[in-house]
C-alpha cells in the first residue's frame, strides 16, 4: 500500500494544516448539519481535499451510499441515474441516513451535463449531500466549454483549503511517517525543503519518502 493511502487521516483531528477549512465544516455541522449540503472544495493537489470529502461522506452515509465520481464521467445519463437513486436513502438497520456524491476535479464537467446538474441540485433532498472538489480556484471561469459557473457556485458552500504556510506542518507530519516506516535519516529542515520542492503536495512528498529520499546517505 502506498504511504499516502496507508496514512490517510481517519478523522478530522488527524488532518494537518487545514484548520480554517475544518472550522467551516464544524460550523456547518453545528448549524443544520452536513446532510443536504452542496460543498465546493478547492485547493492544490495533495493538500487534503479528497480526504476531507471522504471524512464528511463517512460521517453522514454508510459506505454503500457513498459514490466517488470523476467529472468527465458525469454525463446526463449518470446524473439522471443519481437522481433516480435519491429515493433510496440510508438508515437501514440503524445505519446512517444520508447519501453522498463526491465529484472529483469538477472543473471538467461538460456543458452537455451542466444544465441538468443545476436542475438536480435545485431539487436536492435533505438526505443527499454533494461534494465537488477541484484544484482550480477559477471563480466564474471555473468550467471548460465557456460555462458560466455562477449559477453552480450560488448553490454551493465554498471551502477553500490553505495553500500557504503548509511547509512546516506538512514536514513534521511527513517526518513522523518516515520515522514510523524506518525511512528517516534527515533533519526537519530537509523535510521542509522537500515539501517546498513539491509545492505543498503531501502525496508527492510521501511518495519521495517511500522511495528512500529522506534516508541518510541518499541524495
Amino acid at each position: 500500500m502506498k504511504l499516502f493511502e496507508k496514512y490517510r487521516p481517519k478523522s478530522f483531528t488527524e488532518i494537518v494544516g487545514q484548520e480554517k477549512a475544518l472550522a467551516q465544516v464544524e460550523t456547518l455541522r453545528k448549524n443544520g448539519g452536513l446532510l443536504g449540503q452542496c460543498l465546493y472544495l478547492t485547493g492544490g493537489s495533495g493538500t487534503g481535499k479528497t480526504t476531507i470529502a471522504r471524512l464528511i461522506a463517512a460521517e453522514i452515509a454508510d459506505e454503500i451510499f457513498v459514490e466517488e465520481i470523476d467529472a468527465d464521467t458525469l454525463t446526463t445519463a449518470k446524473i439522471a441515474e443519481i437522481e433516480n437513486d435519491y429515493r433510496y436513502g440510508g438508515g437501514f438497520f440503524g445505519g446512517k441516513s444520508g447519501r453522498c456524491y463526491i465529484v472529483n476535479e469538477c472543473h471538467g464537467i461538460k456543458k452537455s451535463a451542466f444544465r441538468l446538474l443545476l436542475t438536480v441540485l435545485e431539487r436536492q433532498p435533505q438526505h443527499v449531500t454533494w461534494i465537488f472538489t477541484t484544484t482550480i480556484d477559477g471563480g466564474e471561469s471555473l468550467f471548460d466549454d465557456n460555462i458560466d459557473a455562477s449559477p453552480f457556485l450560488s448553490r454551493c458552500v465554498s471551502i477553500k483549503l490553505a495553500q500557504r504556510d503548509l511547509a512546516r506542518p506538512f514536514a513534521e507530519y511527513a517526518r513522523r511517517i518516515a520515522q514510523s516506516e524506518n525511512l528517516d535519516g534527515r533533519p526537519i529542515e530537509q523535510y521542509v525543503k522537500l515539501v517546498q520542492e513539491k509545492r505543498n503536495n503531501l502525496r508527492a512528498v510521501l511518495s519521495e519518502i517511500a522511495g528512500g529520499r529522506m534516508m541518510a546517505g541518499n541524495a
